[in-house]
């Protein structure tokens, strides 16, 4: 008897919870990816040409590119704006530049009623640190293997 009732109620439970699934279309996501990847990718590229049109070399305007598509990002973030961009445009906006800003931003964003220290200073880099810990420990691995392949072979 129990087995037919613990049965019963997980076909309930199965149902209930394709119910309340959202269902995705993967061509769909996938656009709104490209779209929203592309739409960004743009913008920085405008910036770029806009930046050598008044006179910066191609390094100057890459640097105003990013410092730009950072602020852009951030205050986004801050507005709340960022956060209905991602969930429309998904993965496409984690175009490097923005989605990092934003993952740097929010966290801070989120946490300072808790104060400078302890809200945003210990949040700031809840996703963003394991990412620069480990970008910078796989560089220096790396750097060591390449150092060690020149010195001896």
């Amino acid at each position: 008897m129990t087995d037919i009732l613990k049965e019963q109620k997980n076909r309930a439970y199965n149902e209930y919870v394709k119910q309340v699934t959202p269902t995705h279309s993967l061509w769909s996501n996938m656009w709104h990816a490209f779209v929203t990847g592309g739409a960004i990718c743009t913008l920085g590229q405008f910036i770029i040409n806009m930046a050598m049109n008044m006179g910066a070399d191609k390094k100057m305007a890459g640097t105003w590119c990013s410092v730009l598509l950072v602020l852009i990002s951030v205050i986004l973030t801050g507005c709340g704006i960022y956060q209905r961009l991602a969930k429309f445009g998904g993965a496409g906006t984690l175009v490097p530049i923005t989605g990092f800003a934003n993952s740097v931003a929010a966290p801070a964003i989120e946490f300072q009623k808790e104060g400078q220290v302890f809200g945003i200073g210990c949040k700031i880099f809840t996703i963003a640190g394991p990412v620069i810990l480990y970008g910078i420990f796989s560089g220096w691995v790396l750097g060591l293997v390449y150092w060690i392949i020149i010195k001896f072979l």
